[in-house]
């Protein structure tokens, strides 16, 4: 059973695939005064084939580990076959082990199922604030900051990245990463400072977070972390895009 709200001009449609229809009732009633369409569906299968249809535009997507047909590391590796949108992940269990598969796959942030929905809405909003999607027309502006390290273009004002022709699909954590290396090139960026820079100060972020998403853009970057061209690590300290002319 579908629990779905019309879309209204101006809201924010949200997807949320999770087996638990009296959660998702819950949700529905508490984010849709907030401005937010909750559509609910409650397998993994049911949950690819909205995510994934043509002429669908969600906003952002609340996403089960534990879904009946396919799970939600699958679903997510689907979705993430075809859209950036931004992805929060739920799980029941709240294994650490559960969450870095999650972000190694392409997930933006994971909430276990004790939250507290106050803490559910700060979250998406933060994975909001960083999507990259937006459908408004601006005026002619003059050309977007580009910053170029070698064969890597990264567009700040487009929120996109190319590397030589071909467009990197950047999740909106992955682009806030590697954004803030680019624009401090030549200098270490600890994890303390690219965690207040790509999400929010009260969340309760885990160690190994920033790791499981540098180790993410690597692949996409084709970088080898013993001979990087983009990001170097920095033993005790960070990470760091090497300078001009290095």
């Amino acid at each position: 059973m579908n629990s779905e709200s019309p879309a209204l001009p101006g809201r924010t449609r949200l997807l949320m695939i999770d087996d638990d229809k009296k959660l998702c009732r819950l949700v529905a009633t508490y984010l849709g005064p907030l401005g937010f369409d909750v559509t609910a569906v409650h397998t993994g299968p049911a949950g690819v084939e909205r995510a994934t249809a043509d002429g669908e535009v969600w906003h952002a997507i609340l996403l089960d580990v534990m879904l009946p047909g396919l799970d939600g590391f699958e679903v997510l590796k689907k979705i993430r076959a075809h859209s950036t949108v931004p992805i929060l992940m739920l799980t029941a269990r709240g294994d650490e082990t559960d969450r870095i598969v999650g972000l190694e796959v392409g997930a933006d942030d994971y909430l276990p199922k004790t939250f507290s929905t106050r803490e559910l809405l700060a979250r998406l909003r933060a994975v909001l604030r960083r999507s990259a999607a937006t459908t408004s027309v601006a005026p002619a502006a003059p050309p977007p900051a580009e910053i170029v390290v070698g064969d890597l273009r990264v567009n700040t004002d487009a929120r996109s990245a190319t590397l030589g022709a071909t467009p990197l699909g950047l999740t909106p954590v992955e682009f806030d990463l590697l954004a803030s290396l680019v624009k401090a090139r030549g200098r270490v960026k600890t994890r303390e400072a690219l965690l207040d820079e790509c999400r929010d100060r009260n969340y309760d972020v885990f160690d190994r977070s920033i790791d499981v998403h540098i180790s993410a853009l690597r692949k996409k970057l084709g970088d080898d972390a013993k001979t990087p061209r983009y990001i170097r690590t920095v033993r005790s300290a960070g990470y760091m895009t090497p300078a001009e002319g290095e």
